[in-house]
């Protein structure tokens, strides 16, 4: 049995990066030899056991064949036969298939370190094509490493061409392909992400709706300011026709925090825009889409969606919606109670002092 450090952890000491999570693999063994040792099963397609002290995930080296369509078409085979080579070559960039073993000795068979030192994103071998995800994936990676000048390889990028022209990014499913799209949102180049999937045609298979979108711009400068997944998500799809918004978001079944603020924004941005000189009632009417009383951070939000569109200059129309904001929900309701207001009276009733609130502000 011989143990490596692989993928993630070996690619990030290299470049010098903090290694958060560490995967192993294991070579020459099999599950009785784990279950012996103390580990515990827990993979469902392919034997991955966790270590009985760390809780550290260990796989068996394995093989794998495609079987089918998407990104779960495959057949896995793991025994003591398979190769630490073996295993590697079923990865998908060179630079994530680089081992170390206990001795912390680089093994290195498809020329990771060269890729790294040259700044290159290469797939191992044409078993790329075979897993559509690499798509989203790559592209991912493209995000994340561009502050240190890394590219996709122009064969890489040929081959995710024949992926997208395949139609094979059709079978991936909604929480797969969200779970790509999430992680590169939040890396520091996001817009990274959206220009690579539209060079090699995988945006117009996906994300059809931002083919001619010139949001960008904005994602990045959300990402700049270290913005919430809601905001960047909100900030790449704002511009987009209500009936487009709804088609990404119920494609990728994106959490409901982030369809609503890419929603609203979709619908209130530009009067946003315009808002010391909306009149009071359209101000009030904004405010009570977005329940500013309850929901204050959503609204904050909002605000800072349509801060980022404004790259960098200055935007005052925040501070003018975030004081109105504080004025509605300054208006105090227990006077209205003690009247014996209630029900629908009292709704009214509230309705009215928040318009006279805003009005004094508007007038201040």
């Amino acid at each position: 049995m011989q143990i490596y450090k692989v993928g993630g952890a070996v690619r990030d000491r290299l470049l010098g990066r903090p290694v958060s999570d560490v995967d192993w693999l294991v070579v020459g063994a099999t599950v009785e030899q784990m279950q012996a040792e103390g580990f515990r099963p827990v993979g469902a397609d392919f034997p991955v056991f966790l270590h009985p002290r760390t809780g550290e995930e260990y796989a068996l080296a394995r093989t794998e064949r495609k079987s089918g369509r998407g990104y779960g078409g495959f057949t896995f085979h793991a025994s003591p036969e398979v190769t630490l080579e073996e295993d590697l070559v079923r990865r998908d960039l060179t630079i994530n298939a680089m081992a170390e073993d206990e001795h912390g000795n680089l093994h290195d068979p498809y020329h990771g370190k060269a890729d790294l030192e040259q700044r290159l994103l290469r797939h191992v071998s044409p078993a790329f094509a075979e897993d559509p995800l690499r798509v989203l994936r790559v592209a991912r990676f493209a995000a994340r490493y561009a502050p240190l000048g890394f590219r996709v390889a122009d064969e890489t990028l040929q081959l995710m061409r024949q992926i997208a022209e395949s139609g094979e990014l059709q079978a991936l499913t909604a929480e797969r392909s969200w779970k790509e799209i999430e992680r590169a949102l939040m890396e520091s180049e996001p817009q990274v992400f959206i220009e690579v999937l539209r060079s090699c045609g995988g945006l117009s298979e996906l994300m059809p709706e931002l083919e001619g979108a010139s949001t960008l711009a904005a994602l990045h400068q959300a990402a700049r300011h270290q913005q919430p997944l809601a905001v960047r998500w909100a900030c790449l799809l704002r511009g987009l026709q209500p009936a487009a918004l709804k088609a990404l978001n119920q494609r990728f079944k994106a959490p409901r925090e982030c369809q609503e603020l890419a929603m609203l924004v979709g619908e209130f941005a530009e009067r946003a825009d315009q808002a010391p000189q909306l009149e009071p009632a359209s101000l009030l009417e904004m405010l009570q889409k977005f329940d500013v009383y309850r929901r204050p951070k959503r609204f904050e939000d909002f605000i800072a969606a349509c801060e980022m569109a404004a790259l960098g200059s200055e935007y005052p129309q925040g501070e003018y919606l975030r004081g109105a904001a504080e004025a509605a929900r300054a208006v105090d309701v227990k006077p209205l109670l003690e009247a014996g207001l209630a029900g629908q009276g009292l709704g009214e009733a509230l309705k009215g002092e928040r318009l006279k609130a805003l009005e004094a502000y508007k007038a201040a």
